[in-house]
């Protein structure tokens, strides 16, 4: 019978970004139950853990997150929930019932020091409440003894949901100038290129528990992200009333945002390529993919 391979997999998370390509892509390995949040309250362990043991998932993809940055700051009991306490209690079942748990953390739980790419080896540092809360997700999972894969990312966009790319083409229809952070460095990661990757890993039962950086190559500004997002839509006949060079370049300090952000999100993707024996696309290639899929779409 061959339904006896097919596999049961738990997604949380499913109406962000992430989770979203994720549904879409995952179907081809047998049934994904994704529960809305009106059918699963994560925030809710007990109803988390029974929910667990009455489904009894073979398979347990992690793409819920708190993820309003700024909003954490004050809203910590809602953040910790989230980002720590469920990571934990999903880790916990995994352990006990022998499957995999995939999940997905970020470039927050460093500090931003230095110009160097990182390593999943780099000393961890936070800076504010939700890069500390996503890392004691993190370290929740790897005390777990559950078979895990952490995948760090940064500067997630999709062509659905709200994000930067949405957000810049929303202003470059009704703004004649804008101002953009030129000092904090990255690389924009698109969703979908998330959502291949684990299936990738999901297919090779050989991958080592552990953290990868799982992110475009290359790097650029949220002030380059802009322009070339501007640059892309101007080429694929998208009206914007932003002229060229009304775009300035401002500092992380005088855009004032009340959490602090890391400078450096450089990431390293060595060990995510040479395990999974994969390229990532370059970060300008992934954002021609998604705004080739929003022409088609119109803006949200």
């Amino acid at each position: 019978n061959s339904t006896d391979t097919l596999m049961k997999i738990f997604l949380t998370g499913v109406t962000g970004q992430v989770g979203f390509e994720l549904q879409r892509s995952l179907s081809l390995w047998g049934e994904v139950l994704a529960p809305t949040r009106h059918e699963l309250d994560l925030s809710d362990m007990s109803a988390v853990s029974h929910w667990l043991e009455i489904h009894a998932p073979e398979c347990i993809i992690n793409a819920a997150a708190y993820t309003a940055v700024d909003k954490a700051e004050t809203d910590l009991q809602t953040t910790l929930c989230i980002n720590q306490d469920l990571p934990c209690v999903l880790a916990q079942y995994a352990a006990r019932h022998a499957i995999r748990l995939f999940h997905y953390s970020t470039d927050y739980v460093y500090d931003g020091s230095g110009q160097d790419f990182r390593s999943e080896e780099a000393p961890t540092g936070p800076l504010n409440a939700y890069g500390r809360s996503k890392l004691a997700g993190d370290q929740a999972i790897m005390d777990s003894g559950a078979s895990y894969i952490i995948f760090r990312t940064s500067w997630i966009y999709a062509a659905r949901g709200n994000n930067f790319l949405k957000t810049m083409l929303r202003l470059a229809g009704q703004r004649d100038h804008l101002s953009i952070v030129a000092d904090q460095i990255g690389a924009p990661t698109s969703a979908r290129l998330l959502a291949d990757v684990t299936n990738i890993a999901l297919a090779r039962r050989d991958v080592p528990s552990g953290v990868y950086h799982a992110v475009c190559r290359g790097e650029t500004s949220w002030h380059g992200f802009a322009c070339q997002i501007f640059e892309t839509a101007r080429r694929m006949g998208y009206e914007l009333r932003l002229q060229n060079d009304a775009v300035q370049a401002i500092t992380t300090e005088a855009y004032g945002a009340p959490a602090p952000r890391p400078l450096n999100s450089r990431l390293s993707v060595e060990k995510l390529e040479k395990t999974l024996g994969i390229r990532l696309p370059h970060w300008q290639d992934a954002l021609s993919l998604t705004m080739a899929e929003l022409a088609f779409s119109p803006l949200q």
